[in-house]
């Protein structure tokens, strides 16, 4: 049976949570705000087909990562709650199990180059790229070990100032060497510089593990353990990158150049939800030490409402105005709209299975780590039942491009369903994070979009320097009156120090 906690102890994990909300919110901002200039530099000055080449490399290093990472930047959270042994030492276990994975997968990468680079020449430092896993993995482990410790500023340095801002200086300064190869070059700059401003951090909350000393047989225990978490983190992954996968399948690299940007776009507020992972792992596994089911099911409400709430605000303000949004990039990109439009949509749909998946894979992951094997299937039937649907009808490219991204939108759909159903009968209580304001809020924020988008075409800057806080405004502020409870009033409150 489920224990009651203190109301003081659960309004310290919405104070913990809400602090970390607010530092997420910021992270995005600061992450749009040098996104953007990257998108702009590569699609102007590399354009489609030199991004389409970035894009499917990096895609191919960054899921090596993902797997790299064997489970734990979630699974850190549960280690570091179920042990007495120091937590620097556990840390450090953490690490080098990361590392050697990093290393076997930067390995296979150097080994067959083709997987990086399927449709072009192999040439010069390209096998190198490779090595990067091992700076992604080593980075994302030591957010995770800084995130046990509420400490999301440090993230929001490395994700959203640091690497954003590193891969958009190094795109600009390495236009000047190759245009074959600066994207890439900026990117593996880029990572190097996040995985930097990781550790120090994590030093800085851990300190030097003295006295650690390797066994084999712990390592292999703790890698082994977090094996269905690694799983379900690269299904979870995956499902981001399917259907750009899948899509290269049936359309050119310029076609890829453009759904890349549509995803990059749609990805800044993907960010707030993933962020949270940390921070709400080390409340979810305080509060099953303690058989504290109740309190569980009501953070995972409560983040999940402010999940939805923000990004469906992050998705009126850059869908409505997409058009103009894609044509920052370039004026060919502007058919990648209806893409962005799913891919906003999906982030929304996707935002309760995410937080509901924080509490499965402490309490059943191997069947969340099922169902989200299923959603991953649908996904990719959906994707040629569309794709090929499409195809039959003699839709362009674009129009073609756009399917991918509604079958994502639909696969996720059903996973969010089936994985809050799940969580709410183990919890025994209930998980919900819609609420009804949130669809009037929408309307609102369209009314207001509809507005600037039929301004003439010569005032599209309008759009987007004005248009785009407008919609943000008018829907915050719907959902500030009639959406918001005194709970969630906590994500803009400053907590005052104990």
């Amino acid at each position: 049976m489920a224990t009651e906690a203190s109301p003081s102890k659960d309004q310290d994990d919405i104070a913990a949570l809400a602090k970390g909300g607010r530092t997420n919110i910021f992270g995005f901002l600061l992450r749009l705000a040098a996104r953007l200039p990257f998108l702009f530099i590569a699609g102007r000055w590399y354009g489609a087909e030199a991004l389409g080449r970035f894009a499917y490399a990096v895609l191919v290093v960054e899921f090596v990562a993902q797997i790299a990472t064997l489970g734990l930047k979630r699974g850190l959270a549960g280690a570091l709650t179920q042990t007495e042994r120091p937590h620097n030492h556990v840390v450090t276990d953490a690490m080098v199990v990361t590392l050697l994975a990093a290393l076997l997968g930067s390995a296979i990468l150097i080994a067959f180059p083709q997987a990086m680079f399927p449709n072009s020449n192999i040439n010069g430092l390209d096998r190198l790229l490779a090595l990067v896993v091992i700076g992604v993995a080593g980075s994302d482990v030591a957010l995770a070990a800084c995130a046990y410790r509420f400490d999301v500023g440090a993230t929001v340095r490395a994700r959203s100032i640091i690497e954003p801002w590193a891969i958009s200086i190094g795109a600009f300064a390495f236009a000047f060497y190759s245009k074959r190869d600066g994207l890439i070059l900026s990117y593996a700059v880029s990572m190097i510089a996040a995985f930097v401003a990781s550790i120090i951090p994590m030093i800085r909350h851990y300190g030097l593990p003295t006295g650690w000393r390797p066994d084999p047989g712990r390592l292999w225990r703790l890698a082994r353990r977090n094996l269905p978490l690694a799983a379900a983190d690269g299904v979870e992954w995956g499902s981001r990158r399917l259907d750009m996968a899948i899509l290269g399948l049936f359309v050119s690299p310029a076609v890829i150049g453009i759904y890349y940007v549509a995803q990059q776009v749609a990805s800044l507020p993907q960010k707030l939800k993933t962020s949270f992972d940390p921070i709400l792992g080390p409340v979810i596994t305080r509060n099953l030490a303690e058989n504290n089911l109740t309190a569980i099911a009501k953070q995972v409400s409560q983040v999940g409402f402010w999940i939805i709430a923000a990004q469906a605000g992050i998705a009126l303000a850059l869908g409505i105005p997409g058009e103009a949004v894609m044509g920052l990039v370039g004026p060919h990109f502007v058919g990648g709209t209806g893409a962005l439009a799913f891919l906003l949509l999906a982030e929304v749909v996707a935002a309760t299975a995410v937080v509901s998946e924080s509490a499965l894979v402490y309490i059943a992951r191997h069947r969340n780590l099922m169902i989200s094997l299923v959603m991953i299937g649908l996904q990719a039937a959906f994707s040629f039942a569309l794709i090929l649907l499409g195809r039959d009808l003699n839709l362009d490219d674009m129009w073609i491009a756009a399917a991918p991204a509604l079958a994502l939108c639909l696969a996720l759909g059903v996973g969010a369903f089936v994985k809050a159903r799940l969580l709410s009968r183990l919890l025994d209580a209930p998980v919900n994070a819609w609420r009804w304001p949130l669809l009037s809020a929408a309307g609102v924020g369209c009314i207001v979009g509809a507005g600037f988008i039929a301004l003439p075409p010569r005032f599209e800057w309008v759009e987007l320097a004005v248009g785009v806080w407008a919609i943000l405004g008018a829907y915050g502020l719907v959902i500030w009156r009639w959406g918001f409870g005194s709970d969630d009033r906590a994500l803009f409150r400053k907590q005052k120090p104990v």
